[in-house]
């Protein structure tokens, strides 16, 4: 019998999106800069950081009006900002003006975030439909069918996109045309997304394991790690080490190139249940549950560095910019805390519930809630 996890409640309505402010950048076929964040966990690697800390003295930027709630994290890319929301319309504004560049509607709606490279948007709906879209146009491009919804962001990578579908399969497409080029099975649905580390990449599933599949051939590249219980994480890789959070209660370490586990973490006080993913830095490991708590590991040993309570629970995953973490929790608050011991630095209170984690890009964050509202923090504007 396939274990279910339950999924946040699909929401109607409207929903007001705000989203960040960056440098103007050109639109260009080159490499991801560092003011990106084109995919639900900023980076291919699922870390859910980035290495610069926000300014101190953020304030709101700009608003903007959606006609839906949005329930994904945005994304971002070449001066560009993508949305998705439950009703099903993809939209892209401007990160410099927040305006709105194009927008496209689509059947179905969606709970999980777009991901971004070059001029290609992909996405999958809660019926199971993969969307291509050109980013610069908002054009359709393609579509692919799988048998399950998608709740998690796909990933890109070299010529190819990988899809993960609660119909328990991977799905490798080709980027330029949406043929299929492998499918990896598993015996459960897949929540999150997949983690590129090397030549494979990593997905955990409700069958509670850890999958490490080749990516040129999509065949197991070892045999799956027991993670015992299912996961809604998506695993963070940073260097030999890959990191998940499950169900259960517990915050997982393995060595994935010598494919053994290295330590794992269980609250000592209560058990806890983790429903979202780490970041991930060098310094620490930080989850937080369902039970209002935040922890800060130590990467090499999964010693606890400190713990923090939340007024109430938070259903985005953290994020690290540089020096900080910050989460968006249920109560419509905004937390940043330091990196190093989790002392409370600032707290931002707005109306509504967060859903989606916030998106850094360059010195500014994006984030949205269940009210309709979407914020841009960003650096006070220099007085004229």
């Amino acid at each position: 019998m396939n274990t279910r996890i339950p999924l946040r409640r699909f929401r109607t309505g409207k929903f007001i999106v705000y989203s960040l402010v960056v440098s103007l950048l050109v639109w260009s076929d080159s490499n991801l800069v560092a003011e990106d964040w084109p995919s639900e966990r900023g980076n291919s690697q699922g870390t859910g950081a980035v290495a610069a800390s926000l300014p101190d003295d953020l304030v709101e930027v700009w608003r903007y009006q959606a006609e839906e709630a949005i329930e994904a994290t945005p994304v971002s890319l070449a001066g560009r900002i993508f949305l998705a929301d439950v009703e099903g319309t993809l939209t892209c504004l401007d990160l410099a003006s927040g305006k709105k560049v194009w927008s496209q509607k689509t059947e179905n709606g969606f709970l999980a975030s777009p991901a971004v490279e070059k001029k290609m948007l992909v996405i999958g709906d809660y019926d199971g439909q993969v969307h291509a879209l050109d980013a610069e146009t908002g054009k359709p491009l393609w579509t692919f069918a799988t048998e399950g919804e998608i709740s998690a962001g796909v990933t890109f990578y070299e010529d190819t996109v990988l899809v993960p579908s609660q119909d328990g399969n991977l799905y490798c497409l080709q980027a330029d045309d949406g043929k299929l080029v492998w499918k990896y099975e598993t015996t459960d649905q897949i929540q999150c997304s997949p983690t590129l580390a090397g030549d494979r990449t990593f997905l955990g599933g409700c069958d509670g394991q850890l999958h490490s599949v080749a990516l040129k051939t999509g065949t197991g590249a070892a045999d799956p790690l027991p993670l015992g219980g299912p996961t809604l994480s998506t695993p963070a890789v940073l260097g030999n080490q890959a990191f998940v959070t499950t169900h259960a209660g517990l915050v997982m370490a393995f060595d994935w190139k010598a494919h053994k586990p290295l330590w794992q973490f269980e609250d000592p006080a209560r058990v806890q249940e983790y429903r979202s993913s780490p970041a991930v830095t060098a310094e620490a490991v930080v989850v937080s549950s369902q039970f209002r708590s935040v922890f800060a590991l130590n990467p090499q040993t999964g010693e606890l560095l400190w713990k923090q309570t939340l007024r109430r629970f938070a259903e985005a995953s953290p994020v690290i910019a540089g020096k900080d973490v910050w989460i968006a929790g249920t109560d419509g608050r905004l937390y940043r805390f330091a990196l190093a011991d989790g002392k409370l630095l600032k707290q931002f209170e707005f109306r509504g519930s967060f859903i989606g984690s916030p998106a850094i890009a360059g010195n500014h964050l994006v984030l949205a809630n269940d009210d309709g509202l979407v914020i841009a923090l960003g650096p006070k504007p220099a007085e004229s």
